[in-house]
């Protein structure tokens, strides 16, 4: 069972005419981060992202943020979920399921993920302004659709009160990585199996 838990790291680069982005986890780290995008709020919520979900993330970024962030923050979140989908593997002896409604001052967030090699996005969260700072609200959606399209999970987020729109967006990521920590954890009495009746999950 160590042994398994001890592979489980992924890298991933990916270099676009608009960006060039590498990535690398250890989904079973203690959370420390080393990140650079160019987009200080961005960069804010995914140390949130690794803090929270106790994996291990070194990103680097360069896009064309003369253009907007948006190319960026899609194209992390794109190769995020390579990364983790490679560190993953076959996802034999996770939990698979988790989810958490998480509180911060007068906000509250829910995140539920399924790590079942199946991704699909429920959004459910709005915000009252376009722009956080200089950061397109619109781009926190955007960047959890390409992660979960890309880690291949189901992830549902529902905002289910809040007012301030930071709040709301930390909310998410911390919410999302919570959940990412407990589906992604070794189930001892999974024995080595995969979660699925299938066999599969990939």
């Amino acid at each position: 069972m160590a042994d398994q838990q001890m592979s489980r790291t992924g890298s991933v680069s990916r270099k676009t005419n608009e960006t060039s982005v590498t990535v690398s986890v250890n989904i079973d780290g203690t959370g420390v981060s080393k990140i650079s995008t160019g987009v200080g709020f961005f960069d804010h919520m995914l140390d949130h992202l690794s803090r929270h979900s106790l994996i291990d993330m070194d990103i680097h970024a360069d896009g064309d943020l003369h253009v907007d962030d948006h190319h960026t923050v899609e194209d992390v979140g794109i190769v995020i979920g390579q990364a983790l989908s490679k560190a993953l593997g076959d996802r034999r002896g996770i939990t698979r399921y988790a989810s958490i409604d998480l509180a911060m001052d007068e906000t509250m967030t829910k995140a539920a993920v399924d790590v079942s090699g199946r991704p699909f996005l429920v959004w459910n969260a709005t915000f009252s302004a376009p722009k956080i700072g200089t950061f397109d609200t619109e781009l926190v959606r955007e960047f959890f659709q390409a992660l979960a399209q890309h880690a291949g999970i189901t992830l549902h987020i529902q905002n289910i009160y809040g007012a301030n729109n930071h709040h709301i967006a930390e909310t998410c990521f911390k919410a999302v990585a919570r959940a990412l920590r407990s589906a992604t954890e070794i189930d001892p009495r999974q024995a080595g199996r995969v979660p699925s009746t299938k066999g599969t999950l990939v």
